[in-house]
């Protein structure tokens, strides 16, 4: 794991490739070494209502959410939140220097007692991957 959820503006659609910024992250969290890649999920849900600072509808944001077990040291989650969010920012950057624009990201730890999963996703994978 981890899950990876990114709450955008919908205005965003026409300016960036949403799916391929997934695909970068989940490339970015594969490289760092800290996640499984057969467990790393990524999903974009566009905000139907959105205010942002002074209302002005030009203004962007993208929020990512990285939620994950425990099991990872503090060194190896400041590392992959690092690398993930300098994707996020290297893939925005050309469209936050012409627009107004905001990204943040924020990884927090899943709490195993109150957290339950089960997947077949694995049997479909390849060997080298699952």
């Amino acid at each position: 794991m981890p899950h990876i959820t990114l709450e955008y503006s919908p205005n965003l659609e026409s300016h960036l490739d949403i799916h391929a910024l997934c695909i970068t992250l989940k490339n970015a969290a594969a490289a760092t070494n800290v996640f499984p890649p057969a467990g790393i999920r990524v999903r974009a849900i566009a905000c139907t209502h959105v205010v942002i600072a002074d209302g002005d509808p030009q203004h962007g944001f993208i929020d990512i959410n990285i939620r994950l077990r425990a099991g990872r040291t503090v060194e190896a989650k400041t590392a992959a939140t690092n690398a993930i969010f300098a994707a996020a920012t290297d893939f925005t950057a050309a469209y936050m220097a012409a627009h107004p624009f905001m990204l943040s990201l924020e990884m927090r730890n899943i709490d195993a007692d109150l957290s339950r999963k089960t997947s077949s996703i694995r049997d479909y994978l390849p060997e080298d991957m699952a």
